[in-house]
């Protein structure tokens, strides 16, 4: 498995564009993308948690639930979200419009939409928009398309990987977006991954839930849920590899391949995250079992008091014990230990002997890991947040201006 260039039409047979169509004031920035497969795909999808889900969301979910796409049209600046039957309606259309392109129909066309809540779609630009998409498509594209869906995000997102499978290399390529209302109940963000692999749905399904369960499901910035979230995986077999069995040697290797992806964009946003300056990984063992381990990691990685203390790069190990004992996973205090990187801070659920500025100077780098042990269970668990800062207030205060 090797790093290459190229994001989501790094694998043979995809082709991307990135236009601007308006939707934004600034022209400089890109707001619309278009990822095509010059043949069907396999599709699969995980999706928000939001009762609020945006009507993009719906009509996508029914598309992976049928399981064949060709491609996905994906819009920022406006999130097409609590718009109502108009919103719904603005989906169809929208699907049409790309259809128009090709030998399949709107159905086959999944929709992603990022941005304001609660406006409703300018359908004239976005039309503008979906055919400038149309006519700029190119194997080029990848890096454009990865712009265009860019909100508060201040990087590209877009990686891309190479495997053999059975003698015949086989690509995975990924883009995606998001800095802020990142917090994991299926993936605060859009992304976008495509492979040219050949593997039938329900295989692919679940694959890419165990991918995401232990990559986008375990970040956290804001502890804010969007009602647009969506990771899609797009497989169309042009690698000319044999078709992925369960249980098979290529089985595994492609889902070492897709979950290496998925953790690396995930990390990818976190240090991207609104305002941050710190990336931390938040390291927990000694559960009874592996979900006990990610619920404190998540309640120390979300919570306000310990992202403030990264940001102030002050190793304050009472906020992380203290998140820890209110996650709702019950430990003996008697078995705590936190140490950040080699530094033990508490041990036995007591401060330990260490020097305060070597454990500030930890915290200075841009990144550090907080390991966090509650007894000899055989649970683990891991967490990758960001810090909050000043930033980050005031970035979201004036977000739709």
């Amino acid at each position: 498995m090797k790093p290459i260039e190229g994001g989501v039409t790094a694998p043979e047979g995809f082709v991307a564009s990135g236009v601007y169509a308006g939707l934004k004031r600034n022209p400089e920035k890109l707001d619309c993308a278009l990822v095509m497969s010059e043949c069907e795909c396999v599709v699969a999808g995980t999706f928000t948690k939001n009762v609020m889900k945006a009507p993009p969301i719906l009509w996508t979910m029914e598309v992976c639930q049928r399981g064949k796409a060709w491609g996905v049209f994906i819009n920022s600046g406006n999130a097409n979200a609590a718009t109502g039957k108009q919103g719904i309606a603005n989906v169809k259309e929208m699907a049409a419009f790309v259809a128009s392109c090709g030998p399949f129909l709107p159905s086959d066309v999944c929709i992603c939409s990022t941005g304001v809540i609660g406006v409703l779609l300018p359908m004239d630009k976005i039309e503008n928009g979906i055919d400038d998409c149309i006519d700029t498509l190119s194997k080029t594209g990848g890096t454009q398309a990865a712009r265009a869906i860019m909100t508060t995000d201040t990087v590209v997102k877009e990686r891309a990987l190479e495997l053999e499978l059975g003698g015949k290399p086989v690509k995975l390529g990924a883009m995606a977006k998001g800095s802020g209302m990142i917090s994991p109940n299926m993936a605060t963000m859009i992304c976008v991954v495509t492979t040219d692999a050949t593997i039938e749905h329900d295989l692919l399904t679940t694959l890419l839930q165990s991918a995401v369960n232990q990559s986008f499901n375990q970040i956290g910035i804001d502890n804010d849920m969007s009602t647009s979230d969506v990771v899609l995986v797009f497989a169309n077999g042009e690698s000319g590899a044999a078709e992925i069995q369960a249980g098979s040697p290529e089985y595994a290797q492609f889902a070492e391949a897709l979950m290496a992806l998925c953790q690396d964009m995930a990390k990818d946003l976190v240090k991207d995250g609104e305002g941050a300056t710190k990336f931390v990984e938040i390291s927990i063992t000694g559960t009874q079992n592996d979900e006990d381990a990610k619920t404190i990691a998540r309640a120390i990685g979300n919570s306000m008091l310990c992202k403030t203390a990264f940001f102030g790069q002050d190793p304050n190990w009472g906020r992380f014990a203290c998140a820890a004992g209110y996650s709702g996973v019950i430990f003996s205090p008697e078995d705590l230990t936190v140490a950040l990187e080699d530094i033990v801070l508490c041990r036995n659920g007591q401060v330990a002997q260490y020097r305060e500025e070597d454990a500030a100077a930890i915290m200075k780098r841009p990144e550090f890991t907080i390991h966090v042990s509650v007894g000899a269970g055989a649970g683990r668990g891991i967490f990758w947040t960001s810090d909050l800062s000043h930033d980050y207030v005031s970035i979201n205060a004036d977000y739709r201006s």
